[in-house]
């Protein structure tokens, strides 16, 4: 049994507008991915994609005028989305760890490491403060913080941006979750404390056999760090497989375009730029999303949307054979 299964997940910005009359944003349109333990799972996709507003809604995060209105969510064989706000609540800190995109915003400034590491773990274990000092230090230690227990009694202005992503991601790890979710986890850092971040997300992973999904716009990021791979368009899924299949053998045409606008192709002259604007939620194609920004598309692809197309790995395209052929 899979990890984590997301099952066409809808999300919808339910707002007014001048005339007082109803107006929907479609911002997710049937997501649906897997993710298996011990295992990381990257969600790529241009800004815009829905990749973070996908992992808010499974977490339930949302806030008014964002709403989920269908799908299902599976976690360790429960439905994230089922449970009231109190249950989702109670899971978030234990079960699942949760590292957001500012290290900064997410650390309380009035309070030191040391009392917030303790705080989340005596709001989900049965630890004694004394305890969950203890495990304090040593989670500051596992992820790569420098003289721990020195740093318990920090406060957050006094740690680099680097160090508030390590405690972050200490604080998503403190309670031994199953799951763990990094949104965007390095966008702030330069490349050489990007890199140190995630080599030490990616071994936190590997010895505590848990599964991540690491949400990002880097393909690099993806390639280093990543065993699967989910591209989102449109607040859908439209390819998924392992890392090595998807760049060996994209299917769909928006992967094949997001491969070839990476910096290095674009600067040897072999890339190709992500062209059209972004797609309108309030008035989405009838057939597949895509179809306005692709070369290949015919009269199915702008009236009939696409079913998946198993393979290596899987792809919703009307060419999606030919192109795995």
């Amino acid at each position: 049994m899979s990890l984590l299964c997301v099952e066409d997940l809808h999300t919808h910005f339910v707002t007014r507008d001048r005339d007082d009359r109803v107006i929907t944003a479609r911002a997710l349109n049937g997501v649906s991915f897997t993710l298996e333990k011990g295992r990381i799972l990257g969600l790529v996709g241009e800004s815009g994609a829905g990749k973070s507003l996908t992992v808010t809604s499974v977490l339930g995060l949302l806030h008014p005028p964002a709403r989920v209105v269908a799908g299902r969510a599976m976690f360790e064989g429960r439905d994230l989305l089922a449970m009231d706000r109190r249950a989702q609540a109670a899971l978030r800190g234990s079960r699942v760890g949760f590292v957001v995109q500012s290290p900064k915003a997410s650390l309380d400034p009035l309070a030191r490491i040391g009392e917030q590491l303790v705080r989340v773990q005596r709001a989900h274990t049965k630890r004694s403060r004394a305890q969950a000092m203890e495990r304090a230090e040593a989670i500051l230690a596992a992820v790569g913080i420098p003289d721990p227990k020195r740093r318990l009694a920090a406060w957050p202005h006094e740690f680099s941006g680097g160090m508030a992503q390590r405690a972050v991601i200490a604080l998503a790890l403190v309670n031994e979750p199953h799951l763990l979710v990094a949104d965007e986890p390095t966008t702030a850092l330069d490349v050489t404390v990007q890199a140190q971040v995630l080599d030490m997300l990616s071994a936190q992973v590997r010895e505590r056999g848990i599964g991540a999904i690491l949400v990002t716009h880097d393909l690099g990021v993806v390639a280093q760090y990543c065993d699967d791979m989910a591209v989102m368009f449109a607040g859908k899924v439209v390819e998924q497989g392992p890392v090595a299949a998807v760049f060996r053998r994209p299917t769909h045409p928006y992967t094949a375009a997001l491969l070839a606008a990476t910096p290095e192709r674009l600067q040897l002259g072999h890339g190709a730029r992500l062209g059209g604007p972004p797609p309108d939620l309030y008035n989405l194609p009838e057939g597949c999303f895509y179809s306005p920004r692709c070369a290949r598309a015919a009269d199915r692809c702008r009236e009939v949307p696409p079913l998946w197309h198993d393979g290596p790995h899987v792809a919703a395209c009307h060419f999606a054979a030919q192109s795995a052929a």
